[in-house]
């Protein structure tokens, strides 16, 4: 009888293994006669489960906010939940329009929280959206939210009450920002789950928000959790933008994130050829009052 050593391997294995080390994407997976070995396909599957309970997973919103309150960081400052025009779940995927403008009751909220507050008008609003990912938002928005106010405000800029909102789209922050008064808004919002993973959260920003913009307008900041971008160069590259569109009075395809240019040149010995000079203005001018 031989030994189980001696049995050749059932799965066939692909030329590409090595490359497996450089990207979580799928590849090299062999093959097993004609199809994946078992595995991988149990691997996948487990993953487009987490997919699916990601988009279908209702932001906890009483979490959020309490944490929020109890932060040292964060104590006091003004928070509302608030809510998309999309009744439940279900109705945000169906209909993506219903998803970018407020409940009438949020609205009328949001109006009241403004006449409240002292000011007229704020330099940076952020808007905390659970877009197609709540999960994401739950896990990466406090911690990257938390550094960006504490750096923002030690430099001067003044930051609208936070709002969270449920069955969002990214477009809704821009009414939030026009009845804030806000001269940027800021969200930060779960992204579509992929098969890598189901935690990505984004972050959009938006110069002069209002109702009607498309995303031309707007910057991107993608890819943020555990495996992509951390928590700290989101927050490097949340604050050159902040500091560029309010120096430049623009945002969107004018404004462009050379926050991976300034790294190398700070690391290089010499300079960059490749720079041109604007690439060396300073990011961190104050705001305009």
């Amino acid at each position: 009888m031989s030994n189980a050593a001696d049995t050749p391997s059932l799965v066939a294995s692909n030329p590409w293994s090595t490359l497996k080390q450089f990207t979580p994407a799928r590849i090299a997976l062999g093959l097993a006669g004609s199809s994946l070995p078992t595995a991988p396909q149990l691997e996948f599957q487990l993953a487009h489960a987490r997919a699916r309970d990601a988009v279908y997973h209702e932001l906890d919103t009483n979490t959020l906010t309490t944490t929020l309150r109890r932060d040292e960081r964060l104590s006091g400052w003004p928070c509302v939940v608030l809510h998309s025009a999309a009744a439940d779940r279900l109705t945000y995927l169906k209909r993506p329009d219903q998803g970018r403008t407020l409940h009438t009751a949020s609205r009328d909220a949001l109006l009241r929280l403004k006449k409240n507050t002292a000011r007229t008008q704020f330099d940076v609003a952020f808007v905390i959206v659970d877009g197609l990912s709540a999960r994401a938002v739950e896990t990466q928005a406090l911690p990257v939210l938390k550094n960006s106010l504490e750096r923002l405000t030690h430099a001067g800029f003044t930051v609208a009450p936070i709002t969270i909102i449920t069955h969002g789209r990214v477009a809704i922050a821009d009414e939030v920002g026009e009845l804030l008064g806000a001269k940027l808004v800021v969200v930060m919002i779960g992204e579509r789950p992929g098969l890598s993973t189901p935690h990505s959260m984004g972050m959009y920003i938006t110069w002069d928000p209002k109702r009607g913009l498309t995303d031309e307008s707007r910057n991107c900041i993608s890819n943020i959790h555990a495996d992509g971008l951390s928590h700290s160069q989101a927050e490097e590259k949340l604050y050159y933008l902040i500091s560029q569109a309010h120096r430049r009075r623009l945002s969107g395809i004018d404004l462009k994130d050379e926050t991976d240019i300034r790294v190398i040149d700070a690391l290089a010995p010499n300079k960059n050829f490749l720079v041109s000079e604007s690439s060396h203005d300073s990011a961190s001018a104050p705001p305009e009052h």
